[in-house]
């Protein structure tokens, strides 16, 4: 008898509180957009999710972190390399030169720095 008057009891409860969230102003999802505009960072993600279409696994994930720091779209690894970028082109310049020791060491410092030695 007691488990069927609890049962009673909190379905009352659920239907009360159906009711009233049925009719609070806050629950129809057309309000929730023009109540609140999107704060900027939002909207950079929105837009940034548009120009991301197509792209996939790390290169998705490496234009997503650009484009919401940012930076912008016209900037390509060719105008604004890497460190990483840099450490394989040196590299490569180095082996290039047959460079070793303290002249490969020299050469990779000031490559690194961006003043690659003539």
């Amino acid at each position: 008898m007691s488990l069927s008057l609890r049962l009673l009891a909190v379905s009352a409860a659920f239907a009360f509180a159906g009711a009233a969230f049925a009719a609070s102003p806050a629950a129809t999802p057309a309000a929730a957009p023009a109540a609140k505009p999107h704060t900027a960072q939002q909207q950079r993600m929105i837009d940034c999710n548009k120009q991301a279409t197509g792209k996939k696994g790390a290169e998705r994930k490496t234009f997503m972190s650009e484009c919401l720091k940012g930076a912008s779209t016209a900037v390509t690894p060719a105008t604004k390399p890497t460190q990483q970028g840099k450490m394989a082109t040196c590299n490569a310049e180095a082996k290039t030169k047959a460079l070793k020791g303290a002249d490969r060491k020299a050469f990779m410092s000031e490559c690194l720095k961006g003043h690659a030695a003539a």
